[in-house]
């Protein structure tokens, strides 16, 4: 290969990571964006937590774009095929996670009474160690860092733990007071997508691991 060729190609692959780290950085402001408008009833700012998925959407376009091009010109072999398939792959993923802000983004409004939930002043918590996960794993994917991949992956027990505390005390609302069950509901809702961006940070890890090692971690449930 070309020494030309060889620096294209590094360009590449700086550009497929800057891309991912944009995602990335949207990503968690819109996570963060999503719980402020929920706990202070804000809607303009869950609107622009909505539209803020778009320019997600947006850079996940391009980093395909940019997949497809460097496996067609570059050939691409062993780890640097590896990056660019997990690349890929992760795009996916956050533009997931930019779909679960903007679902809880649109449940502003919805709740009545927000006083009165506990789970509510839980779910800022919860939601502030789900968006460390997704900084923490693409921290990990930029330094390919297999060992902070699999601390990220330990956490989301910790995000799983918050769900079912949520659960049980939204359950508890409802069976006490029927008529809190359409606003319970609602913050239940939000409560699993938090759980969702952490199954999808565990994900991302996940590819990171295999990206840096060639394999995937150990216990995994594939």
């Amino acid at each position: 290969m070309s020494e030309h060729t060889v620096k294209a190609f590094d360009e590449d692959i700086t550009r497929l990571r800057g891309l991912i780290a944009e995602m990335g950085g949207l990503a968690e402001v819109a996570i963060q964006g999503a719980l402020d408008a929920l706990v202070n009833g804000d809607k303009e700012l869950a609107k622009k937590v909505v539209a803020s998925d778009k320019k997600i959407d947006v850079l996940e376009t391009e980093v395909d774009k940019l997949a497809v091009r460097i496996i067609a010109l570059r050939a691409p072999m062993a780890d640097d095929l590896r990056e660019v398939i997990a690349a890929l792959k992760i795009a996916g993923v956050v533009e997931r996670i930019g779909d679960y802000s903007k679902n809880i983004a649109r449940r502003v409004g919805e709740v009545e009474g927000k006083d009165r939930f506990e789970p509510l002043t839980l779910l800022p918590a919860m939601g502030e160690l789900a968006s460390e996960m997704v900084h923490d794993v693409l921290t990990a994917y930029a330094a390919r860092d297999p060992d902070l991949a699999l601390e990220v992956i330990a956490t989301d027990e910790k995000v799983d733990a918050f769900y079912n505390s949520i659960f049980r005390n939204l359950v508890s609302y409802m069976v006490e007071n029927p008529a809190t069950i359409s606003s319970a509901a609602q913050l239940l809702f939000v409560a699993r997508n938090l759980e969702r961006i952490g199954d999808h940070a565990t994900n991302v890890a996940e590819m990171v691991h295999f990206a840096a090692t060639g394999t995937y971690p150990p216990d995994d449930d594939r």
